[in-house]
């Protein structure tokens, strides 16, 4: 069955009509349903000490109590240890944390 042109006008006059903030909520449940090849990587001073890559999103941690947001987010992606952003025999999919308070690390869609 043909989908009408007029089905993707409405779409975007929809998304059009929302807010930035809810533009990026759309933007991410998307992603989180389709994965991204990220990669995070994580600096001391100038020289790059860890890269992971395969790595679908970064999840902010919540209370289990009260729900709440912690001060650290964490995900799953594979250590990458030579670096040459590839996934390398013997290199594993490992469950990493980083904290809100460091400032030393770059998240990315990998670009190879």
């Amino acid at each position: 069955m043909k989908m009408p042109k007029l089905v993707p006008a409405c779409a975007l006059l929809t998304l059009a009509g929302c807010t930035q903030e809810t533009q990026n909520q759309i933007s991410r449940s998307i992603q989180n349903w389709t994965g991204t090849n990220g990669v995070l990587e994580i600096y001391a001073g100038d020289k790059l000490v860890r890269r992971f890559i395969g790595i679908d999103k970064l999840t902010t941690a919540s209370g289990t109590t009260d729900g709440g947001p912690r001060a650290y987010r964490y995900g799953y992606g594979v250590l990458d240890e030579n670096q040459n952003f590839m996934r390398d025999e013997g290199e594993k999919k490992v469950y990493f944390e980083i904290s809100d308070y460091a400032s030393n690390y770059v998240f990315f869609e990998n670009p190879h």
